[in-house]
């Protein structure tokens, strides 16, 4: 599968605030279904022994239908969630999504409805800055 254009600015951004990236691309396998999540990554907390673990799914939304996009990486979120739930319970799914559509489409009534209703994860990043200027 193509990487997103932005993939490696959100690893460089995961990367910087600690996370280890274990898994680029994570592959995991469901009753026969098999799934690719971007990145997985894993902090460890001097607090905890385990530590956190996520997947992230990164999206550019880059071409001329941002609503199509949307439903992809929505229906997307949605599946590997599930599989997730299945096999690794205790890895948190993000959504990756970049810092002026997060400002402009994510803002819309539709969109921020859709996104509490389906409970996606986002986290936000500055594709300049290589860093996340928000975790949802």
């Amino acid at each position: 599968m193509a990487k997103d254009r932005f993939h490696q600015v959100v690893r460089t951004a995961l990367e910087k605030e600690g996370w280890n990236i274990t898994d680029d691309p994570y592959e995991i396998n469901v009753d026969d279904v098999d799934f690719e999540i971007d990145l997985a990554a894993e902090q460890l907390l001097a607090a905890e022994r385990e530590g956190r673990k996520i997947a992230v799914e990164v999206k550019s939304f880059i071409s001329p239908s941002n609503v199509g996009e949307f439903h992809t990486a929505l229906g997307q979120f949605l599946n590997y969630r599930d599989a997730l739930t299945q096999i690794e319970p205790d890895r948190r799914l993000y959504l990756a999504v970049r810092e002026p559509v997060y400002t402009t489409f994510f803002q819309r009534k539709f969109i921020v409805s859709a996104v509490e209703r389906y409970q996606l994860r986002l986290v936000i990043y500055d594709v300049q800055q290589e860093v996340f200027t928000q975790w949802l």
